[in-house]
């Protein structure tokens, strides 16, 4: 079925000539990977493209060639809508809210809710960026290095460096290829995973000052007070997940992170085979896949956190 739906893909990527692309809030390197990785091959094809995010890059990637492409708004009269890494259409923001909905959904998040024209849905997949990875090339968009460091971006970030269980072979041999075009994987690793600011630095110390565990479960907080007390300037939790999930001795890792007007951004990783934290998340809302999920919910702190605790507990008692 998916070799029907890429030979569509293909063919209406080449049928489109003025293109929109969006991925979903708070963005990962994922969602930056995959739009920059595609809209790169668009444009390297001669169409004009529109990269869109709500929210913007992060300062943790605007390294990467073609980031000051990615703008927060769109301009109408584009004959082609993509969507990359994204599980639910809400998810790319209240500015696409009133568009028609994509004509291309390209993702790997097994919660996706199928909501294009055309879907590719690559569950198995580490990560959108490696979908992207395998198809560009068959459906006749040679990868460049500025591609190539993107889509590794991409890939490094949603498997936190090769940690996560649904790490193959597979995904290995599409690393090799992407590094084969000139790119500097430890550099990208490095500034994906690694660097942080001075003022994400001291956020990750109010979180990591949090941490408690229950149940198998790890987990941290961050409200809206830290966020301010230490001059962090984004909403998410500057990839402290990523720190949490390498706590040895748990079965799932979390972290809360309090948004304005009583919601809740939360972020789950299973730190077992066998784990799949997507099957929790879809009870709030969110989506994802086995390995990461997320989820954005409406409530105080207090209340979100004991759902969201009692909700994965009984996931894991399954």
């Amino acid at each position: 079925m998916n070799n029907d739906i890429s030979g569509a893909v293909k063919s209406r990527l080449e049928a489109g000539q003025s293109i929109l692309i969006v991925s979903h809030v708070r963005p990962d390197g994922d969602a930056i990977g995959s739009l920059l990785g595609l809209g790169l091959a668009l444009q390297n094809a001669g169409k004009h493209v529109q990269m869109v995010l709500a929210d913007g890059v992060s300062s943790s990637f605007r390294h990467l060639e073609g980031a000051d492409q990615i703008k927060t708004g769109f301009e109408p009269g584009f004959d082609t809508f993509i969507t990359v890494d994204c599980a639910d259409y809400k998810r790319t923001g209240r500015i696409f809210s009133d568009l028609r909905l994509p004509d291309i959904n390209i993702d790997h998040h097994i919660t996706n809710e199928k909501f294009g024209e055309l879907n590719l849905i690559e569950g198995e997949e580490v990560a959108t960026s490696a979908i992207l990875t395998r198809h560009l090339p068959s459906w006749g968009y040679p990868i460049t290095t500025p591609m190539a460091a993107a889509l590794l971006t991409g890939i490094i970030t949603d498997t936190l460096g090769f940690r996560t269980s649904n790490v193959t072979p597979e995904a290995m041999r599409q690393v090799a290829t992407l590094m084969e075009s000139g790119v500097d994987m430890p550099e990208l690793y490095m500034r994906g995973l690694v660097r942080r600011s001075y003022a994400a630095a001291r956020y990750w110390a109010r979180g990591l000052s949090s941490l408690e565990r229950k149940d198998g479960i790890v987990y941290g907080t961050l409200n809206l007070e830290d966020r301010k007390g230490v001059g962090y300037s984004g909403s998410d939790d500057a990839d402290l997940i990523n720190v949490i999930s390498a706590i040895d001795g748990f079965k799932v890792a979390m972290i809360f992170v309090e948004q304005p007007k009583d919601h809740v951004k939360i972020s789950w990783r299973a730190l077992e085979p066998g784990v799949d934290v997507s099957a929790v998340a879809v009870r709030f809302g969110g989506g994802g896949h086995a390995a990461a999920a997320g989820a954005d919910v409406a409530g105080s702190l207090d209340d979100v956190k004991k759902a969201v605790i009692k909700s994965t507990k009984e996931m894991l008692s399954l």
